[in-house]
This record gives structure tokens, sequence and C-alpha cells, in this order.
């Protein structure tokens, strides 16, 4: 089987509170991503929502997966892909996108084929996959790193200085409901998200690249009142429930992906912690 499928069931913060690290990492951390020839996909129950990757040696087609009762798996949903490796294409109903490292592309509801692909097999692309229900078909719309929306934050002095590229996203890809863009840390700064809030109305899921070899960002989670933290590693994704926070600090400087999905649209939807208020 080249598609692998994984559900995860949505946890109260009443329970997340008795989680041991192993409990913490088995329920939130995705680490199955970027398995040559393969489709790997978690399916989550907050949102319904889904985080995967696409790793193509040979052409690899996105097949429907039992969770979803489709007869194909964008029967009912929209699907954003960011391309983290090497040069490839996605074929859509027929119309090929070449994808570039680092360049994005949205897919509408209602499309019945989508194949993934690479130039080279010995250098494939890596494609990470964020899929949310949609209610309505938009446009397929390719979005390059150089045409997202960036916003630069933080600052050296507060080692949180970043540019945020907002590229499937409202004014600059018209969606149901998702979410995507990418977050580059300069060298020199290591926390992202901070001040870190939360945003009742929809969850997030965040996947960490560009981490160097023999380094690590541990993430945290929670309420804002009673954090934990989960050590990730190069090509790993951890699921952010609404009710909890979503920042991390590395031991280098890198690079992550967030995709979100709910009930809203608005990008300043969230509720901030004081950071002298986080436990």
């Amino acid at each position: 089987m080249s598609t692998v499928v994984e559900t995860r069931y949505a946890s109260s913060p009443e329970a997340v509170k008795k989680y041991d690290t192993t409990e913490l990492r088995n329920e939130f951390l995705i680490s199955n991503l970027m398995q040559k020839g393969k489709v790997n996909l978690t399916y989550s129950h907050y949102d319904r929502y889904i985080a995967g990757s696409a790793v193509p040696e040979e052409p690899l087609k996105l097949e429907t997966i039992d969770p979803l009762k489709a007869e194909y798996f964008l029967e009912r949903r929209e699907l954003g892909i960011i391309n983290v490796g090497a040069q490839g294409s996605v074929e859509v109903d027929g119309t090929i996108y070449v994808l570039q490292h680092k360049d994005a592309l949205y897919i509408g509801k209602g499309t019945k084929e989508v194949i993934f692909k690479s130039d080279e097999a010995k250098k494939p692309a890596q494609y990470y996959l964020n899929s949310a229900p949609a209610h309505t078909h938009y446009p397929t719309k390719k979005v390059s790193l150089a045409e997202a929306n960036k916003l630069e934050l933080g600052s050296l002095e507060t080692a949180n200085h970043r540019t945020v590229n907002q590229m499937i996203i409202g004014g600059v890809v018209t969606t149901c409901q998702l979410q995507m863009g990418m977050t580059e840390l300069k060298t020199g700064s290591v926390w992202n998200t901070m001040p870190a809030h939360v945003h009742d109305r929809r969850m997030e899921v965040y996947f960490y690249l560009d981490i160097p070899e023999g380094q690590s960002v541990c993430h945290f989670m929670g309420q804002p009142q009673e954090t934990r933290h989960i050590w990730m590693q190069n090509h790993e994704a951890v699921i952010s429930p609404p009710w909890s926070i979503h920042c991390g600090s590395g031991t280098s400087n890198y690079t992550f992906i967030w995709g979100m999905a709910g009930e809203n649209l608005d990008y300043g939807d969230m509720d901030v912690a004081k950071i002298t208020d986080l436990k």
C-alpha cells in the first residue's frame, strides 16, 4: 500500500493534564511524514483536519481513505500543498502545476484526481499536505514563496525575529476554511509565535522543517496556565487543539508551516496569553 492512514481522536484539556510524555506524543505528535514512495495521512477529529505527506519516487495518486466515506478524496474537501523538497509537479484533473522548493498549491473541492510527481526520483519532491472539509468549490491556485503576503514580526533582541509568509489565506487565495503559511526564523532567533495565544474557533497543525542535524525544537502546548512540551525533530508535525497555545523554541533557527481550519477565516482571531502569565 502506498497510502498509510492514522486516526486521532479529540482530547479534552482536563484529560491532557494527566498525560505523561508518551501519551502526549501519541495523541499530538505526527512523526511518520516524508517517507519515500508513500502518502502518509493523519485524520484528526479536531475540525476533521488531515495533515500528511507525499514523497513520490514514481507518481503517487491521492486516493480516498475510509474515514471520508467518499468516492474520491476531494469530493467534500479542499487541499493545501507546500513542497519542502526538490522540484516536482502536481497533476490536478489533467492540469500540471510545477512546484519548486517552498511553493504552495491550493486545490478546491470536487477535484477528482491529484497525482504527485518528482522531477528526479533520487531527489524527490516532498509534499506537505493539509486538508479540511469544504462546502463549495474554489479554483486551484499556485502560490510561490515570492508571491506570499509577508509579515515581519518580532526582533533579534527577543530572539523571535521572523518572516510570516501567508500563502493559502484570504487576499492571496480564496478558500472555504483552510489556511496555510510558512514562518521562517532569522539567524539568532529561536522563538516562534510569541506571545503565545489560543483561538477557540479553529484548530491548527505545525510542521517543523529546516532544523539542522543534531538540533531540535521544543513545542509548547496546553492551556496557558497548564502548559506541556513536546520535543520535535525535522519534518515532524504536531496537532494543536483550539484550547491550546502553540509556540516553540529551537536550539537553532528553523522554519515551520502552519495550517488551520475551523469556524473563522480571520487570521487575527486569537486570545493572546501574556508571557508572564504562562505556567
